[in-house]
């Protein structure tokens, strides 16, 4: 993924004035389409599936859209002004008049930074607009001191998969320092297990250190990856179902998507809206050696809709029933 623009509305589907129901609707209807598991050109879906993500990231987070629709106004506006100057010289040059309209303006870009981090799921435009790549710690310069200095350490931005926490994994990143354009690959294990928010350190991969000090490391971040039909809770796994509200009177039985396949779901006659089920041992691993959190199936009623007047003639029979038990 390029430092290009991203535009994450457009990779959503939704206009900039879309509610954070539409946002979320948008990406889970996306993620279905194009997760690895179910496309069939793997390679193409998982790219695509990164892009949407990224863009939940950042659109499914109040705070970051603000960042970035304020980002994308002064891009905009920026690229009117230029527009507009060079409107203005292209008219004096045909008229032969000086030319003493000011220099366009220089594209409003995200912050630089001296190295950059290939391979963590993020675009580069996502790590410089974010901050996903900085120092860890500041240092204080002393121009009088010849003393080797450590190297300050570095963190970014690192996207897990559910199914990487599940089973653990290894990828491959790549660090590129921009100075001196020397890039290294380096393999990262994910451990089994890990959480929103851990960070994998990888020694002495960080900024070098000064007068001959030892280099800095490299923090990795976690970001678990969104997930089309799970919401993550610890170890627990929250995913809702939407089901008929006569299943929940009649009873039934449901197939339920795992990380690791399809579980049978028995619902009984009579289930209640608020009721929860819970799927033990189907979530995430725990902090105890070889136990996992559960998956836990919340239920989202539907109602019918175009109703015939057969099917209203039955609910009316319903509900004459339900006023004589009063």
């Amino acid at each position: 993924m390029t430092n290009d623009f991203q535009d994450y509305y457009q990779q959503l589907g939704v206009p900039p004035t879309a509610t954070q129901e539409e946002i979320r609707a948008a990406f889970r209807r996306l993620a279905r389409l194009y997760h690895p598991d179910i496309a069939t050109d793997k390679k193409e879906a998982e790219e695509k599936f990164k892009e949407i993500n990224e863009a939940y990231e950042v659109l499914g987070d109040p705070e970051k859209r603000r960042k970035y629709d304020a980002y994308q106004t002064r891009k905009r506006n920026l690229e009117n002004l230029t527009a507009q100057i060079s409107n203005i010289r292209s008219r004096q040059k045909t008229n032969g008049s000086v030319n003493n309209t000011p220099k366009a303006p220089i594209t409003d870009t995200p912050s630089q930074q001296d190295y950059q981090v290939n391979g963590t799921g993020f675009s580069d435009f996502f790590e410089r607009l974010f901050g996903s790549s900085r120092t860890h710690k500041k240092r204080h310069k002393n121009f009088f001191s010849s003393a080797s200095e450590r190297g300050q350490d570095i963190e970014a931005d690192f996207l897990v998969r559910l199914e990487e926490s599940l089973h653990g994994a290894v990828r491959t990143i790549s660090f590129r320092r921009t100075k001196t354009g020397k890039t290294e690959t380096y393999l990262v294990k994910i451990p089994k297990g890990v959480r929103e928010g851990q960070k994998i350190r990888l020694a002495g991969v960080g900024e070098e250190g000064k007068n001959g000090g030892p280099p800095g490391d490299l923090y990795l971040r976690v970001k678990l990856q969104k997930h089309p039909d799970f919401r993550v809770v610890g170890p627990d796994l929250f995913y809702d179902l939407e089901i008929p509200a006569y299943r929940l009177v009649l009873g039934t039985e449901v197939e339920i998507p795992t990380l690791e396949g399809k579980a049978r779901l028995k619902i009984p006659p009579g289930t209640q809206a608020t009721q929860r089920f819970r799927l033990a041992g189907l979530g995430l691993p725990t902090e105890t050696p070889n136990l996992r959190g559960d998956l836990i199936v919340c239920l989202i009623p539907t109602l019918p809709r175009n109703i015939s007047p057969a099917e209203m003639r039955l609910w009316r029979e319903i509900e004459k029933m339900n006023q004589k038990k009063k």
